[in-house]
């Protein structure tokens, strides 16, 4: 049913972990109604928000099926589309090549209909892994060139290209956001941080591949909200593309160091055969456009994993 009173938002990816952050902060303002798709391969409805402004609606919906998706889209005639669905995790990834390719199919398919049912701007979540391995530090949106070969970064990269197209061709706006290794409360256990917490917090061994100096920045996740919004509310970079992250490099062994401290852990940290691809030696975004939709000092990474294990929504 179309809400002519509020202002219609989907948010693709929704039962993820950062699209379930994006959709529940939407729909804290009760002007909007927020319709969160997701076919819950990695969601979970655990994650879907619930709203006192009854104002969420979930919808188990596969984007890379046209059928499935363009029912939606002519229910609701939404304004703002946030397409953050896609296969993630640098080993799912690696491990399901052609799947991560499907996403195209789904890129095309959110494009398509939001040229053609009236959609205003469509946001977009991109990622480091375009770049591949870094040639200049830190990592500017405009000069850095995108040279990664994995099918994950390829999607990604193809993605921007179509938005690129469809705003010169149709005049479809876009904003185009960069993630860099976003974490915090109710992240699946198969990425780093929420990995190593895990373990820390049950005296297990914590795992590294390689010698574990290759380095990332952490963004902890209210930060890449907050940013992101700031973009959708201030109409900020249109048009254009956002690094979201972190602005500190850290190796990835002081990352487990510090995990294992602030948790009181007696974790090992024991050392693995380095990946033959998909764990890029440096990670370091220029942060200057998200400083400027901040408007406030990030949170640290050590106070983020504090939030973490503090909070009641995180479950070992």
């Amino acid at each position: 049913m179309i809400r002519t009173d509020l202002t219609n938002i989907l948010v693709t990816g929704g039962a993820g972990f950062v699209g379930s952050a994006i959709a529940e902060k939407l729909a804290s303002n009760p002007q909007n109604f927020v319709v969160v798709v997701d076919n819950l391969l990695t969601g979970s409805m655990n994650k879907v928000p619930k709203s006192e402004h009854n104002n969420v609606k979930f919808i188990k919906c596969d984007v890379n099926n046209f059928a499935d998706i363009s029912g939606v889209f002519f229910a609701y005639r939404f304004e703002y589309v946030w397409h953050y669905a896609a296969l993630v995790g640098v080993k799912r990834t690696l491990e399901n090549p052609v799947l991560v390719l499907k996403d195209i199919e789904g890129i095309n398919n959110i494009l398509s209909l939001s040229k053609n049912t009236g959609v205003k701007r469509v946001f977009f979540s991109s990622s480091s892994e375009v770049y591949g391995e870094p040639v200049e530090f830190p990592q500017n949106e405009e000069t850095t060139p995108l040279n990664s070969r994995l099918p994950y970064a390829i999607v990604k990269n193809v993605g921007e290209a179509y938005l690129r197209s469809f705003k010169r061709e149709y005049g479809l706006d876009y904003t185009i956001f960069r993630f860099f290794n976003t974490y915090g409360p109710k992240q699946s256990k198969d990425f780093v941080i929420s990995k190593f917490i895990s373990r820390a917090m049950a005296n297990k061994d914590i795992t590294i591949y390689g010698d574990g100096s290759q380095t990332r920045t952490f963004c902890y996740i209210e930060d890449n909200v907050d940013a992101c919004l700031a973009a959708f509310y201030d109409n900020k970079y249109i048009n254009d593309v956002v690094n979201v992250g972190g602005a500190d490099e850290l190796p990835i062994v002081d990352l487990a160091k510090l995990i294992i401290k602030v948790t009181n852990s007696k974790s090992n940290i024991v050392h693995h055969e380095a990946l033959e691809e998909g764990d890029m030696t440096r990670r370091q975004p220029d942060t200057e456009k998200m400083k400027k939709l901040l408007k406030r000092d990030p949170i640290t990474l050590e106070e983020g994993i504090k939030r973490i294990i503090e909070n009641p929504k995180y479950i070992l």
